[in-house]
């Protein structure tokens, strides 16, 4: 094993002496409450070391760099997925991934981030990949289509909700959209229909996507 592997390649190490010994897990819950609190940006050595109470120096006995940090924080709250047996029907199967993954992204905002920039799988993301393997067992697409389709859903999902968590004022956009088209200049613009309902438009997306990302009639 090397200092390249993935965090869970490696042995966790053990405390000695004071502060008492510590785990991987506790310093990863630590490290999830602090991004929840205060962002991505907030979490450091420090700061997780000062959210349980300790110094920094004694948390590079457990993760040696930030990165492996990052990497367990998200695998961490992938347990949050509820897998349960895969119904037969695998596009609602899949939706269903996506929609429990948009909530898990409303309650930890950084970890659209992490998703989009630093597709790491640990352990648990593995049982999320494993699941959709398995939901989509007796599908005639290639492993690599499956593949392609599960990472363009997460894609999709987490940037989804990072727009949903931007705080940007889209009624302000919305505004000056309504004030050009007024102008005359955008005629397609214009003539856009007006949304006239409140209907969630993510689990239509999300089926159109797999279903032209994994077809039947092949």
């Amino acid at each position: 094993m090397t200092s390249s592997d993935l965090i869970w390649m490696r042995p966790e190490g053990s405390g000695v002496g004071r502060p008492a010994g510590r785990s991987r897990a506790e310093i990863t819950e630590a490290a999830v409450r602090v991004a929840d609190r205060d962002g991505l940006a907030g979490v450091s050595m420090r700061h997780v070391a000062a959210e349980l109470g300790t110094g920094a120096g004694s948390l590079y006995r457990y993760v040696e760099t930030r990165e492996d940090l990052l990497d367990l924080m998200a695998d961490h709250v992938a347990a949050e997925y509820r897998l349960d047996a895969p119904s037969g029907e695998w596009l609602d199967d899949l939706v269903d991934v996506g929609l429990q993954a948009r909530e898990i992204y409303r309650r930890h905002p950084w970890l659209a981030e992490l998703a989009l920039t630093r597709p790491v799988a640990g352990p648990r993301g593995l049982d999320v990949t494993e699941y959709v393997l398995a939901v989509l067992a007796e599908h005639p697409a290639s492993d690599g289509e499956k593949v392609v389709a599960l990472a363009m859903l997460n894609a999709v999902v987490a940037a989804a909700a990072q727009a949903e968590a931007s705080p940007v004022d889209m009624l302000r956009g919305a505004r000056f959209v309504a004030h050009v088209a007024a102008q005359g200049n955008h005629p397609h613009l214009a003539a856009l229909a007006p949304a006239t309902t409140h209907t969630d438009p993510i689990p239509d997306a999300l089926r159109r996507i797999l279903g032209g990302l994994l077809p039947l009639d092949r």
